[in-house]
């Protein structure tokens, strides 16, 4: 079995990492539209149609020339030096397509988005490959097709319905049956969306939910989106779950680091009961994220809680404390750092949106995921402008499209 092959790569020789579906779902019976897909509980369609555009830049024809290629690059690598920062910018960002619509063809033929995950209940197997066929006749000559991703969980959370998918359980019964179940279910997941066209998985979900809040941890607990209250088992389930989405050539994202399974509120709704006032850098609920980078996950996805006892001031996505120093160093994670979503959710509304992009950047993370496709111009623009102010911002950029480079070659993307 192939092992996570973006890590087997030469690591990235312009800067060292500087000192993240979407995340949470509705709170289990409500519609949606929000991140992590916009599941909710009843897992109806939230059938309406979101803006889906936004001022874009041109993707590739602004002022800053390509950096020189180090002698030693690898594909990616090179492929992200070859690039203008516009088009490198442009690499960082995941737009939501929610059901029933197309992405504009701005944000493919002319910006050269990063990729696109589907939002709200997709039903038809159909409907699916239409916009897949049609998101690939758009990019434009020479340039990189986006990774295109679904939040499939099972249980609650399967943005894939219908004839679109075979129907999973819950994360909860899975874990509770043992890790064949899981490889099972998770091989079928795998296997749909492979057929789909589809690129990776925003799963599995590797936190541990707190034994003493249960269905009361809205996030995770409430519906059944955890494999359990032990980090062991947890840990167990999540290699499965890793292993065989990667046997179907789909990649994996564990989620939502540090973990949201001692939370009370829910980050897509709330900005209040999102402190978790236990987790640090050595507690074992830490383990099956470690677990899950030791089995080849291609992405971590980042939440944006709190956690004091590992940086008193910044949610988890802004901190470098939490990023660099835990993930990347503690847990030698050097895939490729997602955020949770910067669009819609709640708890980072008090942050201006293009600081919602430089400061993952800044505290070494890579992509912004928005459930907000119109706010992508402006978020690219954002990185665009920080990138242009210095030298070590412009390598940062373009040290994070690289990750993002070395996901859609190990998962056959064109264009890279």
């Amino acid at each position: 079995m192939r092992r996570r092959t973006a890590l087997l790569l030469p690591p990235l020789v312009l800067l060292p990492p500087v000192a993240a579906l979407s995340a949470c779902t509705g709170s289990g019976g409500s519609g949606g539209g929000s991140s992590d897909g916009g599941a909710s509980g009843s897992g109806e369609s939230d059938g309406g149609a979101a803006s889906d555009g936004g001022s874009a830049s041109d993707g590739g024809s602004g002022s800053s020339s390509p950096a020189s290629p180090s002698p030693t690059a690898d594909p990616a690598e090179q492929r992200a030096q070859d690039l203008t920062i516009e088009q490198a910018a442009a690499q960082l960002v995941l737009a939501g397509i929610p059901a029933g619509t197309s992405p504009k063809r701005s944000l493919t033929a002319e910006l050269g988005i990063g990729g696109f995950f589907l939002l709200g209940t997709w039903d038809s197997a159909a409907a699916v490959r239409s916009v897949v066929e049609g998101i690939d006749g758009e990019v434009a000559d020479g340039g990189v097709a986006p990774l295109l991703s679904v939040d499939q969980e099972g249980g609650q959370i399967r943005m894939l319905r219908g004839d679109a998918a075979r129907r999973t359980a819950s994360a909860a019964d899975l874990g509770a049956e043992g890790t064949d179940a899981v490889t099972a279910a998770y091989r079928s997941i795998g296997e749909d969306l492979h057929a789909l066209g589809l690129h990776a998985a925003l799963a599995p979900v590797a936190d541990t939910v707190d034994p003493e809040l249960g269905r009361a941890n809205a996030p995770i607990g409430k519906i059944d989106r955890g494999f359990g209250t032990d980090p062991d088992t947890v840990s167990d389930c999540v290699v499965a779950a890793v292993e065989a989405l990667d046997a179907q050539d789909t990649a994996s994202a564990l989620k939502h680091f540090p973990g949201l399974g001692r939370v009370r509120g829910n980050t897509d709704f709330s900005a209040t009961g999102i402190t978790d006032e236990t987790t640090d850098a050595d507690d074992p609920f830490l383990e099956p994220f470690r677990a899950g980078i030791e089995a080849g996950a291609d992405m971590v996805m980042l939440s944006s809680a709190l956690y004091p006892r590992m940086d008193p001031g910044s949610p988890a996505m802004f901190s470098s404390a939490i990023v660099t120093d835990v993930l990347r160093g503690r847990l030698g994670f050097d895939g490729l750092v997602v955020s949770d979503d910067v669009g819609s959710a709640a708890a980072v509304q008090d942050v201006p949106l293009g600081e919602r992009a430089t400061r993952l950047l800044e505290a070494g993370g890579d992509v912004v995921l928005t459930a907000d496709p119109s706010l992508v111009g402006d978020l690219v623009d954002a990185i665009v402008a920080w990138a242009q102010d210095s030298e070590k911002a412009e390598r940062r950029v373009r040290e994070s499209a690289a990750r993002m480079l070395r996901v859609k070659r190990s998962r056959g993307v064109d264009g890279v």
